[in-house]
């Protein structure tokens, strides 16, 4: 066998080169010199083991196939090269001694017959395995072989590789002699990968070359486009010390992703810039799926609180990862989701009686969200607008299992009978589950998508048609192929989008303020259909929307801009410390802010101003929940005179500014809506360490629990320093905006991502004006602060903050003073000094800027100045 060869090539090389203290060379040889060097050692052996070969190498074909090149194309594919190259097993020793043609493999007749079968031929075929099946037949009808050897290289297949192929052999009585070898070389991509603290700012060049090979026995295509994507984008979001762990990622997530199709990988990794006068340093592993699962029984059950940078498509081993869609349009349609999503994750509830061949462990974790999307009804008009987005899991029960648990989970939270396409308290529709194919339907019933009822398709049928659908898959897997189509999720948005009128409804994208306290009078959580006592999910106070980015308009749909108000219930608060610090104060602030138009206050109790004074967590607390539950129990006398309605007071939403987890809950149970975080979650402390991360994880696990929207700024410790920003030099842009995009999309990803991460459409990302940067910086982000949360593939990969609304806080800030410091050169202005009051005007520059950037809120001192500016600003752009 040839694989036999290679072995004992490769043992006698490895001898060899070791002598020479270099036995690294021999994995850089070429697999058509492994071949030649095969022949050789052959001929070496015992006359009666002789096996020679006639050999065409590098055969230029173009073959049009079905499973696509770059991108797919499932209809009219179009040729695309191949370089095929084909061994025939045939004993030369006859052709040698008479030196005669006629005793050996014509090897021109060979390579003319392949080109006028398979060259620019008008069919198209499934595979690359097709392919393959198709030379083998017509080798063994033009010559005398009994075995061949055959290896298909793709050039032009993937986008960032530069070969994909099979090697594969077979017999003439249609045996496979040996597995099939798959191979994907020279894959590139950018990765934070390293221990030196450059290495972790910056992300550096890696290279893969991967051989995985499978049972002979397995016939099925795999899809090497399709996982080049995945290994790609698993690498892209990794983080790494060690190219060993890197390449272990990469190994489990080729097994993870291709279990059934793949027995085992060989991964060499390379760093290219690691090594000063080298070409690389290099890590060669080779790995099954069961070293990975003896991998994952010694990993504590608490792995999934530190994991923070989870890889969507490899899962362990035994679990699926699956799409699921959400929608809801009766009753508080946001607690009717948020409801729906905790008893998905409360899998000890699910009663084997009612669920047909549930597994006995059944495991559910929520490890993505999408963005939330406020949509019209579909097929169905008159009924009310829905609430639609879509979640992955990692599980492992089986689709038919998890289906009748979607099901139960329905009708726990208050789904009943309903027309076709009807209004419903909510609706949970599996769309895809890994890479399988489902279809639970009698053959004969498959002509059409009206006999859906109790049956499961998937992939879902009807996601190419559905907006709702497309754009929250596309918000977590964009790069990701559908099964059958060959189309990636991203793909199939751009051509429903395109595909769409003009005048086709809005869709917004929206974020929901859960309302608290939560009152004791409110009535019980109605029992689940099994007894078993629903979580408490928070009713909905109110909801933002704010526009989808659309191919045809800049903003679909138009939208206002938010307007936070900023109280200080501080005595050293940079700009109003000891002005709003008593209860009467901040009272009648907030009833002025109502009243001028004020759409959320946020509430803060210790300063950030640089040198502030330290303020222990509970006096933080006693400074910021008095002011809170005084606003949510006002009565009519609380205040002077009746100029805002008591109601419009006691029901206006609330931020809680503050990075403190108890301080945080604290305000939220007293009646705040929100969390306002500077640090992101991660604490004051740069650069960031193990109690950094500690503190993150508490953060988050707060804001998940009270299922409150989050305010994630960027900062750098202290506001007034670490303002280099030259690691991001390269930029395609402005580098502090890379920086921004880069360092806080990282801690979004880490609080969104992963088990028991935030939902996506609660998270607001604030670019932090004035925090960490450099003046120009700070106007830089005004000028182009639209570019922070863009849909763009930059040098780094995708914009891990595309999409998020996005707060702005400029007012009165110093770096505005300084803008305000600098003469005029060309006239009579000599610059001026301004204290925090003084920058009103300048603050309205600031924000009129903001909102031309599209920014969601603008965190304002004066509500109603600025509230004018920015109604103005909104009709000029909005």
């Amino acid at each position: 066998m040839l694989n036999v060869l290679k072995g004992r090539v490769y043992s006698q090389l490895g001898t060899s080169l070791r002598a020479c203290g270099t036995s690294a060379v021999r994995r850089n040889i070429d697999t058509s010199n492994i071949i030649h060097l095969a022949t050789r050692q052959s001929r070496k052996m015992s006359r009666q083991n002789l096996r020679d070969f006639v050999r065409v190498n590098d055969l230029l074909l173009h073959v049009p196939l079905q499973d696509g090149s770059r991108w797919p194309s499932p209809r009219d594919p179009q040729p695309q090269p191949v370089l095929l190259s084909v061994s025939v097993l045939h004993d030369t020793s006859k052709a040698a001694q008479d030196d005669d043609i006629k005793s050996t493999i014509d090897y021109d007749s060979l390579s003319t017959l392949l080109m006028s079968k398979y060259n620019q031929s008008s069919v198209a075929l499934p595979s690359l395995e097709a392919l393959l099946d198709g030379v083998a037949e017509s080798c063994f009808e033009a010559s005398h072989a009994q075995e061949l050897y055959l290896l298909a290289k793709k050039t032009k297949a993937v986008l960032h590789a530069e070969a994909v192929g099979i090697e594969r052999s077979r017999s003439k009585d249609s045996h496979f002699i040996c597995s099939d070898r798959y191979f994907i070389e020279g894959l590139q991509c950018s990765t934070t990968i390293g221990i030196n603290l450059c290495e972790r700012e910056v992300k550096q060049a890696v290279h893969f070359h991967l051989s995985m090979s499978r049972s002979p026995s397995d016939s099925r295509p795999v899809n090497l486009r399709q996982l080049t994507h995945q290994i790609h984008q698993a690498i892209e979001d990794s983080s790494f010390f060690t190219l060993e762990a890197l390449a272990s990622h990469v190994a489990r997530t080729v097994l993870q992703s291709c279990q059934q199709n793949i027995d085992r990988v060989t991964v060499r990794g390379q760093k290219p810039n690691a090594l000063l006068y080298a070409k690389s340093s290099e890590v060669e592993i080779s790995r099954t799926l069961a070293d990975f699962q003896q991998e994952i029984n010694s990993i504590s059950v608490d792995r999934e609180e530190t994991s923070v940078a989870p890889d969507l498509f490899a899962t362990r081993p035994g679990m699926y990862t699956v799409a699921i869609a959400l929608g809801s349009n009766l009753g508080d349609r946001f607690a009717n989701i948020e409801l729906a999503l905790r008893l998905l994750e409360t899998s000890d509830i699910f009663d084997p009686q009612t669920i047909p061949n549930l597994v006995d462990d059944p495991q559910i974790s929520i490890i993505d969200t999408s963005f939330m999307y406020e949509t019209a009804p579909m097929y169905v008009t008159d009924q009310p607008d829905f609430i639609n987005c879509a979640c992955l899991i990692e599980t492992n029960i089986r689709p038919e299992s998890l289906l009748a648990v979607l099901k139960w989970i329905e009708k726990a939270v208050g789904r009943v009978p309903s027309i076709r396409n009807g209004p419903r308290a909510v609706d949970l529709d599996i769309l895809t589950y890994g890479s399988e194919i489902i279809d639970t339907r009698p053959t004969e019933a498959r002509g059409d998508l009206s006999n859906l009822d109790g049956q499961l398709v998937v992939p879902h049928p009807r996601i190419a048609e559905r907006e709702f659908v497309l754009r929250p898959l596309a918000d977590m897997i964009p790069d990701y192929i559908l099964p059958e189509s060959g189309k990636s999720v991203g793909r199939m948005l751009d051509e429903l989008e395109a595909s769409e009128h003009e005048d086709a409804s809005a869709m917004y994208r929206v974020i929901p303020f859960p309302k608290y306290p939560i009152s004791e009078s409110r009535p019980a959580t109605p029992s689940s259909p099994g007894g078993f006592r629903l979580p408490v999910v928070p009713a909905t106070a109110k909801y933002w929307k704010h526009p989808c980015k659309h191919r045809k308009t800049t903003n679909r749909g138009h939208t206002k801009t938010y307007i936070m108000a900023t109280l200080n219930v501080t005595p050293d608060s940079f700009s109003d410390g000891s002005k709003h610090n008593t209860l009467d104060a901040a009272l009648k602030y907030t009833t002025s802010s109502v009243q001028a138009g004020m759409d959320i206050l946020d509430i803060g109790g210790y300063s950030t101003r640089p040198g502030a004074a330290y303020v222990s967590p509970q006096e933080e607390t006693d400074r910021v929940v008095p002011v809170i539950h005084a606003m949510r129990t006002l009565r009519a006398e609380d205040i002077d005179g009746n100029a805002v309605d008591i109601q419009h007071l006691r029901n206006a939403l609330i931020s809680v500014d503050t990075f403190r987890p108890d301080v945080a809950e604290a305000a939220v149970r007293a009646g705040a809506n929100c969390i306002n975080d500077v640090y992101a979650f991660a604490g004051p402390e740069y650069p960031l360490n193990r109690s950094s991360a500690e503190h993150f994880l508490e953060m988050r696990k707060v804001a998940r629990s009270l299922a409150v929207p989050v305010i994630l700024m960027h900062s750098r410790g202290d506001a007034g320093t670490n303002k280099d920003y030259s690691n991001y030099d390269d930029a395609h842009d402005d580098k502090v905006l890379e920086g921004i995009r880069v360092e806080l999309g990282e801690r979004v990803r880490a609080a969104v991502r992963g088990p028991r991460g935030l939902r996506r459409w609660l998270v607001i990302v604030d670019p932090g004006v004035g925090f960490s940067k450099p003046v120009e910086g700070n106007l830089a982000v005004l000028r182009e602060g639209g570019k922070i949360v863009s849909e763009y593939r930059g040098r780094r990969g995708r914009n891990p903050l595309a999409g998020y609304p996005q707060l702005i806080g400029t007012s009165r800030k110093s770096f505005l003073g300084k803008v305000l410091e600098r003469p005029d050169a060309e006239g009579t202005y000599r610059g001026r000094s301004t204290t925090p009051v003084q920058r009103g005007w300048a603050t309205a520059a600031a924000v009129s800027s903001a909102v031309q950037q599209g920014a969601t809120v603008v965190r304002v001192h004066d509500v109603l100045e600025l509230g004018d500016v920015v109604r103005v600003a909104d009709a000029l752009w909005k």
